[in-house]
């Protein structure tokens, strides 16, 4: 009975503190803690609307003061937004007047010049030097930095032909001499057989004129040796390196007899390394008229396509190997079989390009 009395008693005691215990605020710091200061948390009160005046700003407060704007009742559901002027408009901005946002901006003042800086001479150094003198200076460095003289020349094919029928030899040569714009050019190629007469020679004399950074214009004259008799030509063609790389030639020729035919021919270097290049070349001859005697028939008479790969060890010094294929065209092709040729001729070449 002393134990159960005892028992008794100890769950008497217990109950009173658990009910405290349940009643207690937790917000209540503990013994050796301070409680953290509460942010007090302004009420929150609904956007003036729209119609209001510009006096308002965000979040319910006066733009002249902190204290709180009167509350406004909340906009119906479904009820739309007015649209407000820019005098309306948040803090007094005027959407419109800003730069990039709908507004035009001005274009700044740009007077004329005045009159005095057109006045006086066309080079102002003449006022403090000697005016001829000043004129033989700019004479001087306008030849010095624009108006050089230079030359080169070029052995573009000098070649060995391996071909049915016979080997033989060509040479396709130019030079030149002058400035930017005006140069003189002269030219010369010719093919034979080593074991037979020369076939074809020529040589011109042009005067040259670039009219684009890309083409010159070229007239002059066109003598040919191998045919009998000789005949003497009037030329007019293009010539340039285009974009891309591209080496253009073009001419007319106009003989002494009235016989007009053209000549076109292309090519491309293509590097396969910086000393190895491999060049194709395409050249067509057209006529207007037939000519037996050289055997040449009207339209497109000849064409040529060839590859040839080069080793450049210098810039000045590159031999090259090569294969080019020739075919008569039209009357031309009839000409050559009644004179026991061959229409069409594959020819393997070995040959050497140079210049200085």
């Amino acid at each position: 009975m002393t134990a159960l009395r005892v028992a008794l008693l100890a769950v008497a005691t217990a109950l009173p503190v658990c009910a405290a215990a349940q009643q207690m605020d937790h917000s209540m710091p503990m013994p050796g803690m301070e409680a953290a200061p509460k942010k007090e948390v302004a009420p929150r009160t609904p956007a003036a609307p729209s119609g209001q005046s510009g006096a308002h700003s965000g979040h319910g407060r006066q733009a002249t003061g902190g204290a709180p704007a009167a509350s406004t009742p909340p906009r119906p559901a479904g009820a739309k937004r007015k649209q407000t002027s820019s005098a309306a408009s948040p803090a007094g901005h005027n959407m419109g007047a800003m730069g990039g946002m709908g507004g035009a901006k001005p274009e700044p003042p740009n007077p004329p010049p005045p009159a005095a800086a057109l006045s006086g001479p066309s080079h102002a150094a003449d006022l403090v030097y000697a005016p001829s003198d000043m004129a033989r200076a700019r004479e001087e460095l306008r030849i010095e930095a624009g108006d050089v003289k230079a030359y080169r020349v070029l052995l573009d094919r000098f070649e060995t032909q391996f071909q049915k029928g016979g080997n033989g030899y060509l040479w396709d040569a130019q030079a030149w001499y002058g400035g930017d714009f005006d140069k003189l050019w002269i030219k010369t190629e010719g093919s034979g057989a080593y074991r037979g007469k020369l076939e074809r020679a020529e040589l011109q004399a042009l005067w040259s004129r670039a009219i684009t950074p890309w083409l010159d214009l070229q007239m002059g004259v066109r003598q040919d040796f191998a045919v009998s008799p000789r005949r003497t030509h009037a030329v007019i063609g293009l010539q340039g390196l285009m974009p891309f790389m591209y080496d253009l030639e073009a001419a007319l020729f106009i003989s002494n007899r009235g016989e007009v035919t053209a000549r076109f021919n292309a090519q491309y270097d293509l590097f396969v390394t910086q000393q190895l290049i491999l060049q194709p070349r395409v050249e067509a001859n057209l006529s207007a008229q037939n000519i037996p005697e050289l055997g040449i028939g009207d339209g497109l008479s000849t064409i040529e396509a060839g590859l040839r790969l080069r080793y450049q060890f210098i810039p000045e010094f590159a031999p090259y190997i090569g294969i080019e294929y020739e075919r008569k065209l039209g009357n031309t092709a009839g000409y050559a079989r009644d004179n026991g040729k061959d229409v069409g001729s594959f020819r393997y070449l070995v040959g050497l390009r140079s210049w200085f």
